[in-house]
Parts: structure tokens; sequence; C-alpha cells
């Protein structure tokens, strides 16, 4: 007898595929786990899709971070990375270069990332959580992205880059249509980035006009830069102002992303949700911990790795990759791998064995990562603290996931529960 002939390769970047993309992934990791696709923006691109191969991928030094180093036809001109970036000279930033600019440049903003400095700003994002609940606990339903998940890191990442207050919703507006991935007026994307350009210039230059001698007591991180030198080697202007703004872009996008999917997975499995209410209940926090890392993995905010370029010819899960290919590790597809992680598809926040993917591997594992899962547990901890009947108002159907290459998050999450008082 002759095998079964395998399932047609399934359609990827379709709105179906947005709402749900494991089956897909699925496939490709059984049949094609290192596949060249052609994107919906026309650059072609090889997808990884397995946990091994993925893990090998994000710490392989010859697959550079570099744009430069892409053989890119003309058509694939500006495709690969956040529109804007390249004319609003905000390229020299983490996710774009290699050592040892990547070193340096990583040494000096790691200090506003510690466990330390991360603890110390706990009590301000617990603040934030509950006047953003306190918003609409009244009302009795809410749309918690852009009620709740989407102002919180915004705001969040604002206070620790030293954006003063006055100016904060400014940058919620940029940020809202930096996150639309094309749900806004053409080139918003593009214009939004530009403004936010010439606001951090600005910016940098009344905080280097007003600098004190000696840096104080929790310095903001704008601030931190002006002031950094590495060996003497200080960051010129346009690379601070490359970090300010990936910081604020990759650091609140994702966050986003991980209270709007992990309260919607969570919302989607109840006998979940009802173990870590008790759990919080009892004053516990180790299932909340262990928690938002399935949560991470199950449904991340990541679901591709930014862009790979081959540097020299590459072999990956059998396949050879030429110098000058582009190289996507897809995150949600290696974080749900059979051969790494025991019923991949099944929620289980009390997981213990969980190195997930969610925040890359290797030199460019995510910085802000202490920050975010901070964030990412103060959020749902409220939310099921506070709103203990929290549920869906619409069903699951309707949802809408946001377009977009790199990230995976809902455009909406209405909710519903009985109304409190503050």
């Amino acid at each position: 007898m002759t095998a079964p002939a395998p399932d047609p390769a399934p359609d990827l970047f379709t709105w179906e595929f947005a709402a749900d993309p494991y089956p897909a992934y699925a496939w490709l990791r059984e049949h094609e786990p290192v596949r060249r696709t052609r994107l919906p923006s026309g650059v072609e691109a090889w997808l990884v899709t397995r946990y091994g191969d993925a893990k090998q991928a994000l710490a392989d030094p010859r697959l550079s971070k570099n744009p430069a180093h892409h053989d890119e036809p003309a058509h694939a001109k500006g495709k690969t990375g956040i529109p804007g970036e390249r004319k609003a000279e905000l390229m020299t930033h983490l996710l774009n270069i290699d050592p040892p600019d990547h070193t340096r440049l990583r040494r000096l903003v790691s200090k506003a990332f510690t466990p330390r400095r991360v603890a110390e700003f706990a009590p301000r994002v617990r603040e934030l959580t509950d006047r953003l609940i306190d918003g609409f606990a009244e009302r009795g339903e809410a749309d918690l992205i852009h009620e709740f998940a989407f102002p919180l890191p915004i705001y969040a990442i604002c206070d620790l880059l030293g954006v003063p207050p006055e100016d904060q919703d400014d940058f919620r507006d940029w940020a809202g249509m930096m996150i639309r991935h094309g749900g806004g007026p053409r080139g918003g994307v593009a214009r939004s980035v530009k403004k936010m350009r010439g606001y951090l210039a600005e910016l940098i230059h009344r905080k280097r006009e007003a600098l004190p001698a000696e840096a104080g007591p929790g310095e903001d991180l704008i601030s931190g830069l002006i002031r950094a030198s590495d060996h003497g080697e200080h960051l010129t202007e346009n690379e601070a102002a490359a970090m300010a703004f990936i910081l604020l872009f990759a650091g609140f996008e994702t966050t986003v992303n991980l209270i709007g999917n992990g309260t919607y997975a969570l919302l989607t499995h109840p006998g979940q949700r009802a173990r870590l209410q008790e759990s919080l209940a009892a004053g516990e926090r180790g299932l909340l911990e262990t928690g938002v890392e399935e949560l991470l993995r199950y449904d991340g905010p990541v679901e591709l790795a930014t862009w790979r370029f081959a540097t020299e010819p590459v072999a990956i899960g059998g396949q050879h990759i030429a110098p000058g290919d582009p190289v996507l590790v897809v995150l949600a597809a290696a974080d749900r791998d059979p051969e790494r992680f025991a019923e991949p598809d099944t929620l289980d926040l009390a997981r213990r064995d969980n190195q997930h993917l969610g925040y890359g591997h290797g030199i460019h594992y995510c910085l802000g990562a202490p920050l975010a899962r901070l964030e990412g547990q103060t959020a749902l901890a409220g939310l099921l603290t506070r709103l203990p009947d929290l549920r869906l108002a619409v069903d699951e159907s309707e949802l809408r996931w946001r377009g977009g290459l790199i990230m995976r998050g809902l455009r909406t999450l209405p909710v519903e529960f009985t109304p409190t008082g503050r």
C-alpha cells in the first residue's frame, strides 16, 4: 500500500489564518519545517517553524540583524522593517545591528531593566492598572484592548523613558497609529514614526540642556542614555533617539498583546481561569508567574521573530540558505512543537518545563522581558481580582486579529462584568 498523500499546503497570511494560525504551523512543522515563502509584501523569506531549528537560528551569528545584508530586489526595498524608520533615521537600534555595536548599545541601556529597577517600578504599574480599571469598572463593560491593554504599557514605558506627563497622550496617539498595521490611513505608520522621531530629538535636546552633573536615584532612561558612555564612547544623538524609539515600540506592543491575548485565553479556558483566581484569592503568586509564562508560550505576543539575513551560506533543518536571504523564525510555531512541549495545544498554567521562545533567545533576547512580565502579571491579577465575573461580550467568531507580520494581537476585546465601585 502506498502512504496517503499529505494534506495540501495551507494558505498563509489570510484572515482565516490570522484568526488561528496554529493548524497551518503544525502542517509546516511536519512537512516543510524550513520553507521559502512569498510574504504579502512581495518579499521572499525562509520560515523556520520547529523548536530546535528556531533556537539554532535565533543564536546563529551568521544570521545578521542588519538589513544591509539583505540581497533585496528593488520591489522589496524598505519592506523588511518598521515602516518609516529608514527615512526617520531610526535604523541604529538593537533590532537592526550586530556586535560589536549591539553589545555596546545593549550594555548602555540594560541598566534600566535590571531586576532591582523593575521591582522599584512595580508600585507605579499597580497604580496605573488600578487607575485604568477605575475608568470602566462602574460601567459593567469595556474594550480591554483600547481601555486597558494598550494604555497601560504606553504610560509605563513613557514614565520609564522620561516623557513628561503632558506629552504622553501624544505618544499614545502615535503608538495607536503604529499598531494598526494597515487599519489606519495609508502612510499613517510612517507619519507617526516621523512625528515620534522629531519629538524624541527635541526631548533629548531639552534633557541634555538641563542634565544635572550627577545622576539621581531612579533617573529616567533618556537622561541615562544621554549621560551614558562606554569606555569613553558616547551615544550619538541618532543612536539615543533610535534606542528610545525601539524601546517604546518594542516595549509597548508586545505587552499590549501579552495582556490582550492572555486575557482572551483565560476567558476561553474557564477551568484554568478559575484555578488562577483561587490562587490569587489565597494570596499566592506561583501560579500567576508560571501562568504568564504559559500564556507567552500558548498564544504569545510576538508571532515571528524580527528579520534576520544570512551573511554566508547557512544550513537550517536540511535547507541551504543563500547569503542575503531573509530568515523569519516563527516563534508561535516553535512554542507549540510537540517534540519540545508535552500536549503543546493545551493551556496549562502550572506548566513547569516551559523554556518557550516568546521573548527570543541568544544575544537578542528581549531586553524588556522583566518589565513586560511585571506588567502582564499585574494586569491579569488586577482584572481577575477586581472583575471576578469578567466574560466576553461577543461571540469568539466576531473577534478580529490585527494584520501584520511580526506581532499577534486582537483589534478589540469587548467584555462584560458586574459593575463595581472604585
